[in-house]
């Protein structure tokens, strides 16, 4: 992390045109760059930390490039808690192209993808899960996502984290004296409460982590069944649009079909599956091993089985999340299944209630206000922690402590108040330059 007491520069507004693009500018000599290059029309109007102006942006001979407003934030009233500069243009790429260039000609380097958000957090204005937040708000394509970065962005999910560490250390303080101080002994209190308090209260933010990523990256669901038993017909459903084949003929989907969807929120990758039977077609017996590999990997399979025929129970390999569908319901049912979800892709009948499920399974019983898990790195170090705390409950007070001590820092890694550079690094990675 060499190289951040120099000046950064960088457009922060997406690729294309549009009617207000943006180069930022942020450290030392962020203010005295934008000056260098901006000449105001404007008497400066004034905000708490920061004023903004209304002018030109000119070349090194004073020719006009373009005309826009310069917002000026001091620090540390700023995002990067560093001086920052606004250049704000027409959003066309020439010109934006232009006036980054002209902000490095005037002693202003390039600034490498996250590394304003980079700043910040080494400023200590974000925690490592607020930093996080931020790139998981800029991707956000639904509500569910931009809820989850938003409360992520507040400091909600640090608040869940600092509240199980304090109970962690007010047990391991109690340890701790008592192995310097033995005669004194540790109510048990002192020691039990706190840890099956914290232990609780991790295992129940670790139980948010699939509905987290699913709510970030969107979810795969995979439509299983046997031939004829409506896949198509429901994914086509689902969509309200004819995006399968239908036929009455069996077997008619070999290969699989994908298409997108909002569903509850989340971002849904529907796959149509070819049907699962046993054949001697080497095509379409290849088709039926991709489908079982599809639902394999999928987030959720929905499993159907037509209602309208002798029941043929569909049994899946390995451990996979499911929901069994009963299709066909606008013809007379043949068999009854408590836990089967009855739906029509003709009458619509049913559809309401499967996706409800499908939101449920996905996403467990949300809470709104309740931060979650977002990130494998975030759940990866909460379940390090739990570990270490539940291992801590079973073992004499010298390696207790030393458990305790290790959850602590796996805790502290979470939130970034402890981490290694590395995993900094690879956080920020996948950041926009901008951003």
């Amino acid at each position: 992390m060499t190289g951040l007491s120099d000046t950064i520069a960088a457009i922060a507004t997406a690729p294309g045109s549009a009617g207000v693009g943006i180069v930022r500018l942020s450290g030392p000599l962020a203010l005295t760059l934008a000056d260098a290059v901006f000449s105001g029309r404007s008497k400066p109007s004034r905000s708490k930390g920061g004023r903004f102006l209304y002018g030109a942006f000119v070349d090194a001979q004073g020719q006009t490039l373009d005309e826009g407003l310069c917002l000026m934030f001091r620090a540390p009233h700023s995002y990067t808690g560093e001086d920052v500069a606004e250049l704000q243009s027409h959003g066309s790429p020439a010109v934006l192209a232009r006036l980054l260039s002209r902000v490095l000609e005037v002693g202003a380097r390039p600034a490498r993808p996250g590394e304003f958000t980079l700043r910040a957090y080494l400023g200590g204005r974000l925690d490592l899960t607020q930093a996080e937040a931020v790139l998981s708000l800029v991707n956000a394509q639904t509500e569910a996502a931009r809820r989850q970065a938003a409360l992520g962005l507040t400091g909600a999910l640090a608040a869940r984290v600092e509240s199980i560490a304090v109970s962690v250390t007010r047990t391991l303080s109690a340890i701790q004296a008592m192995l310097d101080y033995p005669e004194e002994g540790v109510p048990e209190e002192e020691r039990e409460v706190p840890l099956a308090q914290a232990e609780a209260e991790l295992s129940a933010l670790i139980g948010t982590a699939r509905a987290g990523q699913v709510a970030t990256r969107g979810a795969k669901l995979a439509i299983l069944g046997r031939p004829n038993a409506g896949k198509s017909s429901l994914l086509n459903a689902l969509l309200g649009y004819e995006r399968s084949i239908v036929t009455p003929l069996a077997g008619t989907t070999r290969d699989y079909l994908e298409a997108q969807l909002e569903l509850a929120g989340v971002p849904i990758t529907l796959i149509d599956t070819a049907g699962l039977r046993e054949t001697t077609d080497e095509i379409e017996a290849a088709g039926v091993r991709q489908a079982e590999r599809l639902g394999q990997s999928a987030d959720l399979v929905l499993r159907l089985e037509d209602g309208s025929a002798e029941r043929e129970p569909l049994n899946l390999a390995g451990e996979v999340a499911t929901i069994l569908v009963q299709t066909k319901a606008d013809l007379p049912l043949c068999w009854a299944a408590p836990d089967a979800i009855a739906v029509s892709a003709v009458t619509g009948q049913g559809l309401p209630e499967l996706r409800e499920a499908v939101r449920s399974a996905l996403l467990g019983s949300e809470t709104r206000g309740e931060a979650w898990l977002t990130t494998e790195r975030q759940a990866d170090a909460a379940r390090r922690a739990l570990t270490h705390i539940t291992a801590a409950q079973h073992l004499p007070d010298d390696l207790a402590s030393y458990e305790l001590e290790q959850g602590l820092l796996a805790l502290a890694e979470l939130t970034g108040r402890d981490v290694q550079e590395d995993v900094v690094d690879a956080v920020f990675r996948n950041f926009c330059v901008g951003k």
